[in-house]
């Protein structure tokens, strides 16, 4: 193999298999210099897909509670006694679970009198009573699966949380 004639000849250009121009002094040659450019370009490609569906379960369960209610008894107790000059009346009190509420009446004679007709006493009791009632609650989860893009369907398992 013969040496590179440029490669030992610096006024010589050219290559192996294009011999450099001879140029004389005082010419002038241009000469054209090439440069390489590169470029990506992106497409999309599928690869897969994910599909989310939800299911809804139902379960039934019986609520329990007791439910509180007052009732309230009113009696009337009839009374009819002349309250005395300079006693006070009496006034509304709680004696053993009762309320017990003074009617009064003034009655005019010839002398006025304090009469204590009659007192109200109220009772109150409080009862209770168990009820069932059905109820149907729902939930809610997601399936996800991936699907490849050859249409081969695989579940993605999920991580459950507790409320």
């Amino acid at each position: 193999m013969s040496p590179d004639p440029t490669a030992t000849d610096p006024l010589r250009l050219g290559t192996p298999s294009r011999p450099a121009a001879e140029i004389e002094a005082g010419d002038t040659e241009t000469i054209q210099v090439v440069a390489e450019t590169a470029r990506i370009d992106k497409r999309v490609v599928e690869a897969g897909r994910v599909r989310v569906q939800t299911r809804t379960e139902t379960t039934e369960e019986v609520l329990r509670e007791t439910l509180r209610s007052d009732a309230v008894e009113v009696t009337r107790v009839p009374i009819d006694r002349v309250i005395a000059e300079g006693e006070v009346a009496p006034v509304t009190r709680t004696e053993n679970g009762v309320t017990i509420i003074p009617v009064l009446e003034e009655v005019l004679v010839v002398e006025k009198r304090l009469v204590l007709k009659e007192e109200v006493h109220i009772r109150q009791t409080t009862s209770g009573e168990a009820v069932e009632v059905p109820v149907t609650l729902r939930r809610q989860h997601a399936v996800v699966e991936r699907v490849s893009a050859d249409g081969h369907a695989n579940e993605v398992p999920t991580q459950e949380k507790t409320p």
